[in-house]
C-alpha cells in the first residue's frame, strides 16, 4: 500500500514564506500580462477657470523637453488667485493612463532638489475636506535663495488619495490585479511664502485652494 504523503513541511515558516512569494509572483505575472483596461478621462484643460473664490490667473504651457521627460498622458499647469485675499496658488497635475510601460509620476521629493529648491520642512499632513473624509498630503517648505514656497503633493485616482510613494506603488500592483488598471495622477499645489508673510497664513491659503478645487479636479479622473 502506498505511504501517505507527508505535508507537514508546508507548516514550517520558510516554506510558508516561499509559498507566499511564489503566489505573489504568479499574481503579478497574471496581473501584468493581461491586456490592460485603459479608462477614459476628462481632459485636464477643461478644469473650471473658477474654483470657489479662486480664479484662473495664468495657464503655463509645459515645454516639449519636460513633457518628454514626464511621459504623462495629460498635464495641467495653472496659477489661480483668490479674489478675496489676494493669495495665489499654482496647481500642477500629471495624469497617467497606465504605468505598465515605464510611465510613472516623478516624485517632487526628487524633482524639487534637482531644480535648486532645498527643503527645510518635510512631513505628512491631513487636510480636511467639506463633506468628505480628510486626505493625506506630503508637505514641504522649500527655499531657493531668498524665495520660499509651501508645497503639497499627493497621488490620486477618482476614489483614492495617498501620500506615500511606497503606498502608491503598492496600489499599482493591487489595481492591476483587481481592476486590470494602473492609472493614477500626481497632484501638486505650491503657494509662495512672500516676504513678511507667516507660514500659517500660507498654510490656510493652500488648504483653502485644495478644498475649493478637490471635487472639480476629482471629476476629471476615471471612476
Amino acid at each position: 500500500m502506498r505511504a501517505a504523503t507527508d505535508l507537514s513541511f508546508l507548516s514550517r515558516k520558510p516554506a510558508m514564506i516561499l509559498t507566499a512569494v511564489l503566489v505573489a509572483q504568479a499574481a503579478l505575472v497574471y496581473g501584468f500580462t493581461r491586456s490592460e483596461l485603459i479608462p477614459d478621462h476628462h481632459p485636464l484643460t477643461t478644469l473650471s477657470r473658477d474654483l470657489g473664490a479662486w480664479r484662473l490667473v495664468q495657464e503655463t504651457e509645459i515645454d516639449r523637453e519636460t513633457l518628454d521627460l514626464l511621459k504623462a498622458d495629460d498635464t495641467l499647469s495653472r496659477t489661480y488667485g483668490n479674489t478675496a485675499t489676494g493669495d495665489s496658488a499654482h496647481l500642477y497635475v500629471a495624469f497617467f493612463k497606465t504605468q505598465r510601460t515605464g510611465q510613472a509620476p516623478h516624485s517632487p521629493k526628487n524633482c524639487l532638489p534637482g531644480s535648486g529648491w532645498v527643503p527645510s520642512v518635510s512631513d505628512t499632513v491631513s487636510i480636511e475636506l467639506p463633506g468628505r473624509p480628510a486626505i493625506p498630503a506630503n508637505r514641504y517648505i522649500v527655499q531657493k535663495g531668498d524665495a520660499r514656497s509651501l508645497v503639497y503633493y499627493w497621488y490620486q485616482s477618482r476614489d483614492r488619495v495617498v501620500a506615500s510613494e511606497y503606498e502608491a506603488k503598492f496600489y499599482v500592483v493591487a489595481d492591476a490585479l483587481r481592476y486590470n488598471r494602473t492609472d493614477t495622477a500626481l497632484v501638486r499645489v505650491i503657494v509662495p511664502i512672500n516676504r513678511g508673510e507667516s507660514q500659517a497664513k500660507c498654510e490656510r491659503a493652500a488648504q483653502d485652494f485644495i478644498r475649493s478645487s478637490f471635487s472639480a479636479l476629482r471629476s476629471h479622473f476615471p471612476a
